[in-house]
């Protein structure tokens, strides 16, 4: 409309309902003008009204020109008659393109057919990281997501962390279990090797499940949320110093063994003039620990050890069974006095307790073993622990009985020494303990990387760089440390044995139960006798390296 002024002025006017159309149809779509008039002339039902039924067209219906219909039916002709077939030319395009893609496809193809190829879907170190908020909102950490979706196939079975948990044990503590004995006495002994061993297997789980009340997954993280930086840098201290005192004992022991058991097969070696370093000790040490320990050590995964640590547990067997086999044989001047074999107490009961306790201790890296588990559960982790510290048992038992009965009070600190140095099944079982010190010593290196990455880098994504670099400093630092002394292992294994999970544990029961509660009583005790067998224990250590000659040989062990 246009008023009198000559402006337009629009009014609006109420809707009306519509149906749409399709734009186009052909003059032969009776189908649908059928049901769209079949539903104009369906007779309404009653209280219906008009504009109710009422159809309206917004635009008349459109027919396609003739023209248009022609063009179609041309464009459908000439796709009828078009040929299937190539010439010449594509056909020689076609076969060079499918040479071209075949060798690419070959190439990237996995060795197993059917598995899917990583390295093609492989995304960037940006692109696989997650930043992940705090609940409060005030830190964040990066989630490294192709690390995650490979933890569900990651991890060993039981099998692994028995044999992990197990050479853990059965180090080169074991070989001073009958000296422990003697210091003893045959019936205290006993009763110690029983009762230690049943500590261990009790607060070695005692770890895991401290882990799981604190929410942590580090055995520095759990002291960290019970006592705050001191515990922290208390227990890191103390891990620290006893894996790497013992990468050091295995470098001695190592040096000691092996060139010795060459020297013994092979007598005329020292004089030919190449290969005679293998018959020199400093070389020994170096080859074995760079050659045969530094390539397991730079594994990032534990359970990947458990081949090594089978091979380890075999050497231990070795061991036991040639001093079960070869001590009623021999010389009559190299055994003991026959009256001290069933002796109830001696006065050297604490520095047994030392010895005994650093043979069981394998605390430090019992949440790596926990978490190397395909199901990490903790009921899977009690069989670990159960087996693993019942085997080691039957070994420690059999080897200080057999031992201890035939030398009695001239049992030596390494019982292996009191064999004549020609005993062929005893070189064995020498050859046996190297390899078993060579195997075992990337599991300490493990603990010692695992404290310096949670203690400096905790808050850091994996890095290969940091890794090869904290594995090549401290095997190196370790193998050059190994000609001096590692006397700190007997302190070390009592805090990390019993005084440290036990006040953990204590700590997280919170003050909802008094001290005699019989959930913390336990705990205590635990407290109180790791430490008196700490401070006595450092008391022995440091009165004999006072009171030893200069000139004396020491095995550190």
């Amino acid at each position: 409309m246009t008023s009198s002024s000559g402006n337009r002025c629009w009014i609006p006017q109420a809707p009306r309902p519509q149906i749409q159309i399709p734009p186009l149809f052909s003059a032969d779509d009776s189908d649908d003008d059928d049901d769209i008039l079949g539903d104009l002339n369906t007779p309404k039902p009653p209280g219906t009204s008009t504009e109710e039924r009422h159809v309206a067209f917004q635009d008349p219906p459109r027919v396609p020109p003739r023209s248009s219909r022609w063009a179609v039916a041309s464009r459908e002709a000439e796709f009828e008659l078009d040929s299937d077939e190539l010439d010449d030319q594509s056909q020689t395009h076609l076969d060079q393109s499918r040479v071209g893609g075949q060798s690419t496809s070959d190439q990237r193809m996995p060795l197993l057919v059917g598995l899917y190829d990583t390295s093609t879907a492989r995304r960037s170190l940006d692109a696989s990281v997650l930043p992940m908020r705090s609940q409060n909102g005030t830190s964040t950490e990066n989630i490294d997501l192709e690390e995650l979706s490979q933890k569900r196939t990651a991890g060993g079975g039981l099998i692994d962390g028995i044999a992990n948990m197990a050479n853990s044990i059965l180090g080169a503590g074991i070989i001073g279990l009958p000296y422990a004995v003697r210091q003893a006495g045959f019936v205290t002994g006993l009763i110690l090797l029983v009762s230690i061993c049943a500590m261990t297997d009790w607060t070695i789980r005692l770890i895991v499940r401290n882990a799981k009340l604190s929410g942590r997954s580090s055995y520095i993280d759990v002291m960290d949320q019970c006592f705050g930086k001191s515990g922290r840098a208390a227990v890191s201290i103390f891990q620290f110093a006893f894996a790497f005192g013992g990468m050091c004992a295995f470098g001695i022991i190592i040096g000691d063994t092996i060139p010795h058991v060459i020297r013994s097969a092979f007598p005329k070696l020292a004089t030919i003039p190449i290969v005679q370093v293998f018959t020199y000790r400093k070389f020994m040490i170096a080859f074995c620990t760079i050659c045969i320990s530094y390539p397991l050590s730079l594994y990032r995964d534990i359970h990947k050890l458990s081949r090594a640590s089978g091979l380890a547990l075999v050497g231990m067997l070795i061991i036991v069974i040639s001093v079960l086999i070869e001590g009623p044989h021999v010389p009559p001047a190299s055994k003991g006095d026959p009256s001290e074999r069933f002796t109830i107490v001696n006065p050297g009961v604490f520095q047994a307790i030392g010895v005994i306790s650093f043979a069981f201790v394998c605390h430090h890296n019992s949440l790596m073993i926990y978490g190397s588990l395909r199901t990490p559960t903790l009921d899977r982790f009690s069989k670990v622990t159960h087996i693993s510290t019942f085997v080691s048992l039957v070994a420690c038992m059999t080897l200080a009985i057999s031992a201890y009965v035939i030398f009695t009070d001239q049992t030596q600190g390494n019982i292996l020494n009191n064999f004549p140095e020609d005993d062929t099944l005893i070189n064995v079982a020498r050859f046996a303990f190297g390899l078993n010190m060579f195997t075992t010593l990337p599991l300490e290196l493990f603990v010692c990387r695992e404290v310096i990455e949670d203690y400096f880098f905790s808050h850091e994504s994996f890095s290969p760089q940091r890794h090869l670099f904290f594995t090549t400093t401290i095997l190196l630092s370790a193998m050059f440390v190994s000609l001096i002394t590692c006397d700190l292992g007997g302190v070390s294994a009592t805090a990390l044995a019993f005084i440290f999970p036990a006040a953990c544990y204590y700590k997280l029961l919170g003050p909802s139960n008094p001290w005699y509660h019989r959930s913390k009583l336990p705990a205590l005790l635990c407290v109180l006798f790791g430490a008196v067998v700490m401070v006595i224990s450092l008391a022995l250590a440091l009165s004999k390296t006072w009171t030893t000659t200069e000139g004396s040989a020491k095995l550190c062990m």
